[in-house]
């Protein structure tokens, strides 16, 4: 399914910068053949204007086989100077034969004829053709004794708009080829989440019908055994029912975790934030699990720097700080230890909570924090947990801009930090 969107991303991408580039290819090829055929028409206009005027009119000799010399002091020559093509006349009289003839540049009579007979085959009053391999461009003007017959080499000029339309035709060819390769390269890693979060959404799906599968089998088991002994009364039968209400409070409680879960993902819902003393919601947390710490025998000690505050939800916060406390104190050994403490870093707040005991292996660091991920899968069932505690506290901290991570010596401790601004 991946590959097909991956295919499908990287056609549309292709197709579209294709027609973008053949679009402004061919607006440069159009702008720069309209600049040219200017160009050619100006100078073939030009050059019927210097034959009229004639060789008196400072323009230098036109001879059959003479070359016009630029007189002295005329400066740069004009970019439309005619010079920059070949290019001569031919006169005829009013049946088309030939007359006269004119050029500044050296060439055989039989060109002269040729051209003439090309021109006088289309019956036009300009046009084009190939002779001898080379463009030539026409424009017939009328005079006194007949018809004057202007031509010139546009070889040069077809030859940049062929080089031109190669040009692009390689270059597009290239473009395409290197867009290709890095397209199908960032549809790949824009596709990567996208799989990602379909293989987590399918994995917490599993996940979560496994955990609600084994409440919902206790239940059922145990309502059978109340059928089967239905005449006994509600005294002798009370664990059984003990049994359903205390599956059904922990079905509670995981459905609880897992809309609020979903309220946490949901970006349209917002809690209100306020600035509120860190400093006290911590030690508040604190004061309500000192009973627990105490049955559990685990030395706890904290450093907490006061007058600490933040902005974002108390309430929330202090739900991180229970989870990452609560956590702590469950996963502690016997006669071990927790510490928790709360600093200024730059500008930023910087809760950890550390215990001693087993540690978490470093390839679970990056993990611990998914839905219903769990190191130690029959410890922590033994424990009351889903794997859903840590996700939550992440959720928190992630919607007030903080961080939360841990570190760990495996065999010895484990520390989490959370990172508020």
């Amino acid at each position: 399914m991946f590959n097909k969107l991956r295919t499908r991303f990287l056609i549309v991408n292709l197709v579209t910068i294709s027609i973008i580039m053949l679009v402004a290819f061919a607006a440069i090829y159009i702008f720069t053949y309209r600049n040219v055929q200017g160009d050619i028409y100006m100078a073939l206009h030009r050059i019927a204007d210097m034959q009229q005027r004639g060789p008196g009119d400072g323009q230098g000799p036109h001879g059959s086989g003479g070359g016009g010399a630029m007189p002295a002091g005329q400066g740069p020559i004009d970019p439309y100077q005619p010079e920059r093509s070949v290019s001569f006349t031919v006169q005829t009289d009013a049946s088309g034969t030939m007359t006269g003839k004119e050029s500044k540049f050296t060439m055989d009579d039989e060109l002269y004829s040729a051209a003439l007979k090309e021109a006088l085959s289309q019956g036009k009053d300009t046009g084009r053709f190939t002779l001898d391999g080379s463009r030539w461009i026409f424009m017939v003007k009328p005079v006194s004794s007949g018809q004057q017959f202007v031509f010139m080499d546009i070889t040069a000029q077809q030859q940049i708009l062929t080089n031109l339309i190669y040009t692009f035709a390689a270059v597009g060819l290239l473009t395409l080829v290197i867009l290709y390769f890095t397209s199908r390269y960032f549809a790949g890693r824009s596709i990567a989440p996208v799989r990602e979060a379909f293989d987590k959404q399918k994995q917490f799906i599993a996940d979560a019908s496994h955990e609600l599968k084994t409440p919902l089998t206790i239940i059922n088991t145990n309502a059978d055994v109340l059928l089967a002994n239905s005449e006994d009364t509600i005294r002798n039968q009370a664990k059984w029912l003990q049994y359903i209400k205390s599956e059904t409070e922990r079905m509670t409680r995981l459905i609880g975790d897992l809309l609020y879960l979903t309220e946490m993902d949901d970006s349209r819902t917002g809690k209100l934030h306020s600035k509120f003393n860190m400093s006290e919601a911590v030690e508040n947390i604190i004061l309500t699990m000192e009973a627990v710490i105490f049955e559990k025998n685990i030395t706890f000690s904290y450093d907490l720097q006061p007058e600490l505050t933040v902005h974002g939800s108390s309430e929330q916060i202090k739900q991180v700080v229970m989870i990452l406390l609560d956590n702590a104190v469950k996963y502690t050994n016997p006669k071990g230890a927790v510490h928790i403490s709360l600093h200024k870093q730059n500008s930023d707040v910087l809760l950890s909570v550390s215990n001693t005991g087993e540690g978490i292996a470093a390839e679970h660091l990056t993990r611990i924090f998914d839905r219903f991920y769990r190191t130690d899968t029959s410890r922590a069932r033994k424990q009351g947990g889903y794997g859903l505690g840590l996700a939550i506290a992440r959720s928190i901290v992630d919607q007030h801009n903080g961080k939360i991570y841990a570190k760990s010596v495996a065999g010895e401790s484990v520390t989490f930090y959370v990172q508020l601004p």
